[in-house]
């Protein structure tokens, strides 16, 4: 059979027991066998397969007979080739099916892709820094506050990447149960494991040539940690119950409001898959830390949530602003949003007000975190006065009247600070 897949042609043994060839032609004869037959199933030059074809008596084969059994190979090797073709579009069919479920939900995140908003300088560091590391293949570890926009942070880095045209697959590490994980990213071969009926692809093949967004990867459990790391250093996964490695071409995107050095002290995280992640940092800021973005995030979800729900409201007012702006925001940029749109289901008139009790009935539920030190409230404070004064110093209206201290003064701490006024463009 090997003889006839390699050189594609038929070979007939008349006398077996005169005339043996291959070793197992003593085993043919052993089983009473005088003539044996074999055919390749070709199709376009490529062998499927042998058709093997024993008889008890021995001579040379009737050539109308030999006609006969070659027209069947022919026809046995065409079902067989168009089986494997109705195979593989019915896997194609089914990635492309599952392929259909991430980008739907791909472009749903995609209309909050303008949420990348916001003038401040450690705003503006973040995306500066997003666009830096696109354009290459480098993995990036996200970290920062729950709430602050990790995943918008991660499509724009796959939007702006050669990868773009691929999908970016998102995986919640900690939305799954410890067991299902691995299945998740890795996929399975039937039978890996009760209720495995057919095998599947995981995420990592779904996002080859794309992106990869592990988010909550503080939460992954020490047995997948070690297979994320294989995949990192070498681009090789392993499927549950599969006997091959997989070959993927994915970038890997981080993200997590963990304390991951912590997590490595205290054991719960390996070291170096720390250090493979770790390879591009990007911190992003707590919204606390930027209270000049705050309007410009509110009038922004204001005009999300004025077409969404059928509202008039064209602006927020000025008190309300206030309010936003000396709020402290442990929920961030989401609570935010979350305030702006309970706010816009409560209003029904041309300019949004957002009293104390939609505020604080939001709040109710977080421990906002207090300033670290004085100079931390000090540095606080100055800033939302300059936000709330548009950043005018002096004059009867300015920062310095309602900070009750000299121009002089405010420009001095300005500068010890490091506050400067965020550029109009």
């Amino acid at each position: 059979m090997g003889w006839v897949y390699h050189h594609k042609a038929l070979h007939i043994r008349p006398d077996l027991k005169r005339d043996p060839v291959f070793l197992e032609d003593h085993w043919y004869v052993q089983e009473g066998l005088g003539r044996m037959i074999n055919l390749p199933l070709l199709v376009r030059d490529r062998c499927l397969g042998i058709l093997n074809i024993g008889s008890l008596e021995s001579g040379a084969p009737d050539p109308g007979d030999l006609e006969f059994l070659t027209q069947v190979a022919m026809q046995i090797a065409y079902a067989i080739d168009h089986v494997q073709a109705y195979e593989q579009i019915d896997r194609l069919r089914d990635q492309l099916a599952r392929e259909n479920v991430y980008l739907t939900e791909e472009l749903r995140l995609m209309k909050n892709a303008g949420s990348l908003v916001g003038k401040s300088h450690a705003f503006q560091q973040v995306v500066g820094l997003a666009r830096e590391v696109a354009p290459t293949p480098t993995t990036v570890l996200i970290t920062g506050e729950t709430g602050t926009g990790k995943e918008l942070i991660a499509q724009a880095i796959h939007d702006w990447s050669p990868r773009h045209q691929k999908p970016m697959v998102r995986v919640n590490c900690a939305a799954f149960p410890a067991g299902l994980v691995e299945s998740e990213l890795f996929g399975h071969e039937r039978g890996a494991f009760t209720g495995a009926d057919h095998a599947r692809e995981g995420r990592f093949e779904l996002a080859h040539g794309g992106s990869l967004f592990l988010d909550e990867i503080g939460a992954m459990p020490l047995e997948t940690q070690a297979k994320l790391l294989r995949v990192l250093q070498d681009g090789m996964i392993d499927r549950l119950g599969g006997k091959q490695p997989v070959r993927v071409d994915v970038r890997v995107i981080a993200a997590t409001n963990r304390d991951l050095p912590a997590a490595v002290k205290d054991g719960a995280f390996r070291a170096d898959l720390f250090y493979r992640l770790n390879v591009f940092p990007i911190s992003l800021p707590p919204l606390r830390n930027r209270p000049g973005d705050i309007p410009i995030l509110a009038r922004h979800f204001l005009q999300q949530y004025r077409v969404k729900l059928l509202r008039s409201c064209q602006d927020i007012d000025q008190e309300s602003l206030e309010r936003l702006i000396r709020y402290t925001w442990p929920g961030n940029v989401r609570e935010l949003e979350n305030v702006i749109e309970r706010a816009m289901i409560l209003s029904h008139e041309p300019v949004l007000r957002i009293d104390q009790h939609v505020l604080g009935s939001q709040a109710s539920s977080f421990t906002a975190s207090p300033p670290a030190d004085l100079k931390d409230l000090e540095r606080r404070h100055i800033l939302q006065t300059l936000i709330l004064t548009n950043w005018h110093i002096e004059g009867s209206d300015g920062a310095a009247v309602r900070l009750g201290i000299p121009p002089s003064t405010l420009r001095s701490r300005m500068k010890q600070f490091g506050m400067t006024r965020p550029s109009s463009s």
